[in-house]
């Protein structure tokens, strides 16, 4: 069914086709009802076991959306309705902007991948927080991507991730600190150490002022050294955070393709390696103690299965959801119950990281 709904869709410039599915998603989610009978549909295939309990938040299962789709809280519902047990919305700013020119976003079907420069495009922290408020449906957690404006200069990029948490952590089950996009430019100088220990303080301190006890996260590129990750890791954990999202798109162009020079970060299957590599290096790092969100390349079953197995806690998805449809994550449940079983694992926590302990099910993972 959606094959043919994605080859029309596909037959548009990507940010129509876009924009037309959040329009389609949007109007969904004024259909209560049918919202959750698609959810309990797509929910079929999750056993218990496969709950995931992260930060105090519970998962119904580890396949959630990631940020980027919906940046301003448009289609919530209509998300929820595809089965997904969280939904991440942003990145959002404090203040409106258009995002970067026109074309922006690229498809290569060939590489099941995008490329987008966007430029946090988005109708401003104070839209979305009215939008949050009129939410009357929320069967997961709703994370909060934050970014800066793009004219704030780096030195004041702190007083937009407050002034983000200001608007909007009360009205999120988590937040996350986009310091990863690299559409913004200077933004990825704030995941070097000092500015770092800086930006995550102060926005930590101001959550727990506004918000207390809400999660924090951080999200971080895929580009990063094994050595800046551990930095990373050890400044994410030296400030208390819940966990890091690992990871945003890439500046690498591993292939060969006419749109490969296009400016932007590449998200899709050629991200998925990069990604998985990020994911056990943190996972060894924190020794298995840093919840991991994982993201990059997820398709499939396989595909989440294997960043479970690499120490991610929860797997989110984006690119994957644009060539797979409404229908993925019923799809993907029954599949991951199957790898599940086969390996000898009863519930989800017991593979999280299973691949730094053996194969064998016996090992007791860290506690998430």
């Amino acid at each position: 069914m959606y094959g043919l709904t994605r080859s029309l869709l596909f037959q548009l410039s990507a940010e129509r086709a876009h924009r037309l599915g959040m329009a389609g998603l949007h109007q969904l989610g004024r259909a209560h009802g049918l919202c959750e009978s698609m959810r309990a549909k797509a929910l079929r295939g999750a056993t218990p076991g496969m709950a995931v309990d992260v930060a105090g938040l519970r998962f119904a299962h580890p396949v959630a959306l990631a940020a980027g789709l919906d940046k301003d809280a448009e289609a919530v519902d209509g998300l929820f309705a595809c089965g997904f047990s969280a939904v991440e919305i942003g990145t959002l700013t404090p203040r409106p902007q258009p995002g970067n020119p026109t074309p922006r976003l690229f498809r290569l079907p060939e590489h099941r991948a995008v490329i987008n420069r966007m430029g946090f495009n988005n109708h401003g922290a104070t839209d979305a927080a009215t939008r949050l408020r009129a939410l009357t449906w929320r069967p997961g957690p709703l994370g909060v991507n934050i970014g800066k404006n793009k004219d704030t200069p780096l030195e004041k990029a702190v007083d937009d991730y407050v002034a983000c948490v200001d608007a909007l952590a009360p009205l999120g089950d988590y937040v996350v600190v986009n310091a990863s996009s690299p559409n913004t430019p200077g933004l990825r100088k704030l995941q070097e150490p000092e500015q770092l220990g800086h930006l995550l303080r102060a926005v930590q301190e101001r959550l727990a002022s506004v918000a207390p006890g809400k999660p924090l996260f951080l999200k971080i590129a895929p580009d990063l050294t094994p050595e800046a990750v551990d930095e990373v890791v050890d400044v994410v954990r030296a400030c208390g955070l819940a966990g890091i999202i690992a990871t945003n798109t890439t500046i690498a162009r591993p292939f060969e393709h006419p749109l490969a020079k296009e400016a932007g970060g590449l998200s899709g299957a050629p991200v998925r390696e990069p990604a998985n590599a990020v994911i056990r290096r943190a996972y060894l790092r924190s020794g298995g103690a840093l919840p991991i969100i994982g993201v990059g390349g997820v398709f499939t079953a396989e595909d989440v299965y294997e960043k479970l197995r690499a120490g991610a806690s929860v797997v989110q998805v984006y690119t994957g959801f644009i060539y797979e449809g409404p229908g993925m994550v019923g799809r993907i449940l029954p599949g991951l119950a199957a790898l599940l079983a086969r390996d000898g694992f009863s519930q989800v926590r017991d593979a999280i990281g299973a691949e730094h302990r053996g194969s064998g099910a016996a090992a007791s993972p860290p506690a998430a």
